[in-house]
């Protein structure tokens, strides 16, 4: 069997589609319903007519493209998403929508329809971005996992509602639940690596085996605010250094584990926020994450007891808020060995892998098989506009996805 994918539309698609919501030199910054991320939709759609797919949109706004096949029966679907970090890069999540189009498109021209009904999707907030609460919106909707009322009680950072803000696109919110799915065989989400294994490997693509489990916690420390210079340092319920100590502390444990257990401090609050003022309240992220459960579990235990701990000697109140939390999940396996088979027939050099983020893959893992392919990352680099794939490297991804839908679906 040969796969022949056509590397100067590849590029031209990446290169299109970077233009809605361009930041900078390289930057993309298109959030769920605005106007760029719509536009952006509305050329995905354009892009599945093209290629002689029957194009929808759902009850929450990812665009479905749909080969039907002879023989009918629950459909191959594959695809991503299109909203971005603020701001991210042209890869994250926009490859695996293009190479689901380019793949159902090249399986179409050279094979004809197969016999059973293959999709490609372009998913909505999966990063959440513009609505925290609303992370993998998209899949969610699919998998029933959004309830009566969840429109209305997720909030952006501006106090709007998701609601209010599908409603701006004509999008009814009490209609989420028409977007459900109980028809999909599997689900294949080809993405960028977003780290450096296929890089340290010399390898162009990796199979995924399975996603890392997550835990996010906002952590609290409140002592008291006082002015820097008359607060003598013996008298102070300074929560600084406690902090320091927390983060120090996870971060350290982590690197003391070795890969693949990682944990990360990204964002910070202090107030009162000045320079010549004792902070009386700090509010700091910790993303703790491992792709074995029991090992996630005392993840998740020592970072705990190690938050109480400085807290209480510090003499600091402490709290914390799981914000999100996702279980570690187990690719297919019929579909990995599907994977590695189709790659050893077409001499594509692999790896198989774990994911070290998280993906749509894994909420759609409640309702179907799930498998990922993944492409490698330039210097690991992902969520800023400096993530770059190279097109040879996206093209062996691409070919690798359409020629594991052609075992399946034909």
């Amino acid at each position: 069997m040969k796969i022949a994918v056509d590397s100067e539309l590849v590029a031209h698609y990446v290169d299109e589609l970077a233009q809605y919501g361009a930041h900078g030199k390289s930057g993309v910054w298109r959030l769920v319903y605005s106007p760029e991320w719509v536009a952006a939709q509305g050329c995905v759609a354009g892009w599945c007519r093209d290629a002689g797919l029957d194009v929808r949109r759902d009850a929450v706004g990812s665009v479905w493209g749909r080969l039907e096949g002879t023989e009918g029966g629950r459909a191959f679907v594959t695809g991503s998403h299109i909203d971005s970090q603020t701001p991210g890069g042209r890869f994250d999540g926009v490859l695996g929508v293009i190479g689901a189009v380019v793949a159902l498109r090249t399986l179409r021209e050279t094979f004809g329809p197969p016999r059973r009904p293959i999709e490609a999707v372009s998913l909505c907030e999966e990063e959440g971005s513009r609505f925290p609460e609303a992370s993998f919106w998209g899949s969610r909707a699919i998998t029933g996992k959004i309830g009566p009322g969840d429109a209305d009680e997720v909030v952006s950072a501006d106090g709007e509602t998701i609601a209010d803000a599908m409603r701006s696109v004509g999008l009814d919110p009490a209609l989420i639940d028409a977007a459900r799915r109980d028809d999909i065989e599997a689900f294949i989400e080809l993405h960028i690596e977003q780290g450096p294994l296929l890089e340290e490997a010399g390898l162009a693509v990796g199979v995924v085996n399975g996603i890392t489990g997550l835990r996010h916690y906002m952590v609290e420390f409140v002592g008291r605010a006082d002015h820097a210079g008359g607060r003598p340092m013996d008298t102070r319920l300074d929560p600084m250094p406690g902090v320091a100590e927390v983060i120090t502390g996870v971060i350290e444990h982590a690197r003391a584990l070795g890969r693949p257990a990682v944990t990360t401090v990204g964002r910070m609050e202090v107030e009162p926020n000045l320079k010549a003022a004792v902070p009386g309240r700090v509010v700091f992220s910790v993303d703790a994450r491992h792709p074995d459960r029991e090992a996630l579990s005392r993840l998740y235990d020592h970072h705990e007891t190690l938050i109480r701990t400085v807290a209480k000697r510090e003499g600091l109140s402490s709290s914390w808020k799981i914000v999100l939390e996702k279980e570690p999940r187990l690719s297919d396996p019929d579909l990995v060995t599907t994977i590695e088979e189709v790659a050893r027939e077409l001499k594509i050099n692999s790896m198989t892998m774990h994911s070290g983020g998280v993906h749509d893959a894994q909420r759609m893992a409640d309702v179907t098989k799930t498998a990922m392919i993944f492409v490698r990352s330039r210097g690991g680099r992902s969520h800023t506009p400096e993530e770059f794939t190279s097109t040879d490297d996206a093209v062996a991804g691409i070919i690798l996805l359409a020629a594991a839908l052609h075992r399946l679906a034909y």
